[in-house]
C-alpha cells in the first residue's frame, strides 16, 4: 500500500510527506536493546505505575511485551495474541485500514487483549509503552473489551527519548450499560514520530470518557474515532496539548452517531510556542436513523509567539432531522490586557505567559480523567512552558544579520 500524502484532505497540513520509512526498521528485525527513558516522562511513568495498584499493569518495550502484573481479583484478563490463531477484529477497521493500520496488523509483535468482566467493583488497567531504541518502528496494539455493566478505567502512557517511529493502535469496545474511562498520555522525546489511532465503539446505554494529553514528539498525530452504536450511548472526548520548539501536534477526530438519542461532547484545547504547529480537524457525523442526537465540538488554541501556528477545521455531516449539533473553534494570541494586568503587579513577562497558558488550559485539565496523574501532568506542562520561554528569550537576544553586519562595519 502507498503511504498517504498531504494532498488527501485527512492529511492536509500534516508532515506526512517528509516521513522517510527507510530511516526505520520494524521491531523483530533487529537485536538492538533499548536505552534509558528521559526525566519528565519517567516521572509520569512512575506515577502511572503507582496508579495501577490493586489493578492490572502491562508494559511493553519497543513493541515487545515486558511486564504483566495483576493483583488478586483485579477483574481484568490479559491475553497476548501474537500466537493466537485468530484475533478479535479491530473496531476502527470497519471502514477499511489505511497503510498504517495495515502495517500495525502485519508488524505488531505482541498485540494485547484486555477483557474486563468484573461487575462487582471498578477495575483499573494501566498500560505503559517504552520506545527506547533509535531507528526502530514499533506497532503497539491494545484492545480493551468491557463487558456489559462493568466500570473500568484505562490509562495508557507512551514514553521514551529515542529517534523512533511508533504507530500505536488503541481499540476500545464498550458493551451495553458499561462505563469506560480512558486516558492516553503521550510523553515522547523530541526526536520521535507518532502516528496513532484510538477508536471506540459504545453500545446502548454505555458511556465513554476519553482524554488525551500530548506533550512530546517531533511530529505526533492522533486519530480519535468514537462510534455510538446503541440507543442512549454517550461519549465525552477531551484533549490538552502543548507544542514548542519545532514540534507539530496533529489531531483528527470523528464523532459518529449511529443510533437514536446518542450524545457526544468534545473539548480540545492547546498551546503552541516558538515555531511549533498544531492542527485540529474534527467531524461530527449523524447517520440516518440517529434521531434525537446531541453532539458538540469545541477546539481552542492559544498562540504564544509570532512564529507559532495553529489550524482548526471543524465539520458537521448530518443526515437526519430532529438533532442538536454545534461546533466552535478559535485561534488567538495572548491578550495584551491580561499581560498588562500581570506585569503591573510585578509578574515577570515569562512567568506571566506561563500563568496565562496554564489558566487557558485549566478548563480542559479539569475535564481530563487524570486522577492521581494530575500534578505530574501539570509539572511536565510547566517545565515545557519554561523551556519554551527560555528558547524564545535566547532567540530574541541573538543579533539579526543586519545588526551583526553593522557592528562589524563600526
Amino acid at each position: 500500500m502507498k503511504l498517504p500524502t498531504s494532498s488527501l484532505e485527512e492529511w492536509r497540513y500534516s508532515r506526512i510527506d517528509s516521513l522517510d520509512l527507510d530511516r526505520f526498521e520494524p521491531v523483530g528485525s533487529s537485536s538492538r536493546s533499548g536505552g534509558h527513558d528521559e526525566t519528565i516522562p519517567g516521572a509520569l511513568v512512575e506515577a502511572a505505575r503507582r496508579c495501577s495498584a490493586g489493578g492490572t499493569l502491562v508494559e511493553t518495550v519497543d513493541g515487545r511485551l515486558s511486564i504483566v502484573e495483576s493483583a488478586p481479583g483485579s477483574g481484568a484478563k490479559v491475553t497476548v495474541l501474537s500466537q493466537a490463531a485468530e484475533e478479535p477484529a479491530l473496531v476502527w477497521a470497519a471502514g477499511g485500514l489505511d497503510a498504517f493500520g495495515t502495517a500495525n496488523e502485519a508488524f505488531s509483535v505482541d498485540p494485547i487483549l484486555i477483557e474486563v468482566t468484573d461487575r462487582d467493583r471498578p477495575v483499573k488497567v494501566t498500560v505503559v509503552h517504552h520506545c527506547l531504541t533509535d531507528g526502530l518502528v514499533s506497532f503497539p496494539r491494545v484492545l480493551v473489551r468491557a463487558a456489559p455493566n462493568v466500570d473500568v478505567t484505562v490509562t495508557e502512557v507512551l514514553s521514551g527519548d529515542s529517534a523512533c517511529l511508533v504507530v500505536p493502535v488503541s481499540d476500545l469496545d464498550v458493551a451495553a450499560n458499561a462505563r469506560m474511562v480512558y486516558l492516553g498520555v503521550q510523553a515522547l522525546g523530541g526526536r520521535a514520530w507518532q502516528i496513532a489511532s484510538q477508536s471506540s465503539r459504545v453500545a446502548a446505554g454505555g458511556t465513554l470518557t476519553s482524554g488525551v494529553v500530548a506533550l512530546g514528539g517531533d511530529y505526533a498525530r492522533v486519530l480519535t474515532s468514537s462510534s455510538l452504536t446503541g440507543a442512549g450511548a454517550s461519549s465525552r472526548l477531551a484533549a490538552m496539548y502543548f507544542a514548542s520548539g519545532s514540534q507539530m501536534h496533529d489531531f483528527r477526530t470523528v464523532q459518529d452517531h449511529n443510533a437514536r438519542k446518542t450524545f457526544s461532547e468534545l473539548l480540545y484545547k492547546g498551546v503552541v510556542a516558538n515555531t511549533a504547529t498544531s492542527v485540529y480537524s474534527g467531524l461530527i457525523r449523524v447517520e440516518k436513523g440517529a434521531k434525537g442526537t446531541r453532539a458538540f465540538q469545541t477546539n481552542r488554541n492559544l498562540v504564544l509567539h509570532e512564529g507559532a501556528r495553529a489550524e482548526s477545521v471543524p465539520n458537521l455531516e448530518i443526515e437526519e432531522n430532529d438533532v442538536s449539533c454545534s461546533h466552535a473553534s478559535a485561534i488567538g494570541p495572548v491578550s495584551e490586557d491580561e499581560r498588562f494586568y500581570l506585569h503591573s503587579r510585578g509578574v515577570p513577562p515569562q512567568v506571566a505567559d506561563r500563568l496565562i497558558s496554564i489558566g487557558f488550559l485549566t478548563e480542559v485539565l479539569e475535564q481530563l480523567p487524570l486522577g492521581d496523574l494530575s500534578p505530574h501532568v501539570v509539572e511536565a506542562l510547566s517545565a515545557k512552558l519554561a523551556a519554551a520561554e527560555a528558547t524564545q528569550a535566547e532567540r530574541s537576544d541573538r543579533p539579526q544579520s543586519g545588526e551583526a553586519g553593522q557592528e562589524e562595519l563600526m
